[in-house]
């Protein structure tokens, strides 16, 4: 449980430290002056070593932004499904997200194509991430299946399952999210299912 709870304290910190450092790049942005990382490491009050960690170069984190200036906060989404069930809700954070990959596709993917070829050991996904996080906050779940469920969901939803779907599979845009969707209720089902088929023995 102890090293559960540090290992989780770790990945929000890290949350937190994008955040911070995708704040700091949108306000030099709105200002509408030219900045280097290091403008937007003193502006938000970190260092350079760390900007670097997260962000090896100036045209990853401007892909980013403008990615990010569009997207809502994973509190915000949780805000708009709170009155819907537990499945509903997971189904509405991957409707929005497989429509934010479809709206925004040739901007993720000029952003992956600079990650993919940079030296950055940033991790992406993370909006996704915390969304499911908060989503399954009250779900009951051990700490061990709320991380494994949470980085499973996380495969049928974004820019990546979008790209293997059209690239790989031939796949149009409504072809992709009705698989992902059909693909994310059945597990679903599975999962929910065998819960409680479980705690009937």
């Amino acid at each position: 449980m102890k090293r559960e709870y540090i290992q989780t304290g770790r990945i929000n910190q890290k949350l937190e430290t994008r955040s911070k450092i995708l704040e700091s790049a949108k306000q030099l942005v709105r200002q509408g002056i030219d900045f280097n990382l290091e403008d937007v490491a003193n502006n938000a009050e970190i260092s350079r070593a760390t900007i670097y960690r997260y962000y090896p170069n100036l045209e990853i984190l401007s892909y980013e932004v403008g990615i990010d200036i569009g997207t809502k906060t994973p509190e915000d989404i949780i805000e708009d499904l709170k009155d819907y069930s537990l499945n509903d809700t997971i189904l509405g954070i991957q409707n929005y997200y497989n429509d934010h990959a479809v709206n925004n596709e040739n901007a993720f993917r000029k952003y992956l194509s600079a990650v993919l070829t940079s030296a950055s050991e940033k991790k992406r996904g993370a909006r996704r991430n915390k969304t499911l996080q908060l989503a399954l906050m009250k779900s009951g779940l051990r700490p061990k299946e709320k991380k494994d469920l949470v980085h499973f969901l996380t495969i049928l939803m974004g820019i990546e399952p979008l790209i293997v779907a059209k690239d790989v599979s031939g796949l149009d845009n409504k072809e992709f999210k009705e698989l992902m969707s059909w693909g994310m209720k059945l597990v679903l089902k599975g999962f929910f299912e065998g819960k409680v088929s479980n705690s009937d023995l």
